[in-house]
């Protein structure tokens, strides 16, 4: 697939912006106000909002490989004329 970055790159955002980011925004919230960490509410909405923007990113990513057609398909070849 063309993504619009290199697919390591788009695998890191990835694991990041679907697992990581949602994943310390609930620990951060769940166990900073335990450990009377200033200003928590802050911190879990920037992770959220830093984990939205890599999902777009991504996303945004994922559509413009899905308008390009794979170079080894069945459709590719037609359109080549091979």
């Amino acid at each position: 697939m063309g993504y619009l970055m290199p697919d390591r790159a788009y695998d890191v955002l990835k694991w990041l912006g679907l697992v990581l980011f949602p994943a310390l925004a609930t620990l951060v919230g769940a166990i900073g106000p335990a450990w009377g960490l200033p200003h928590v509410d802050a911190i879990v909405l920037t992770i959220n909002a830093l984990g939205t923007f890599i999902g777009t990113c991504i996303g945004v990513s994922q559509i413009a490989a899905m308008g390009q057609p794979d170079p080894d398909s069945n459709a590719a070849h037609l359109a080549r004329g091979e």
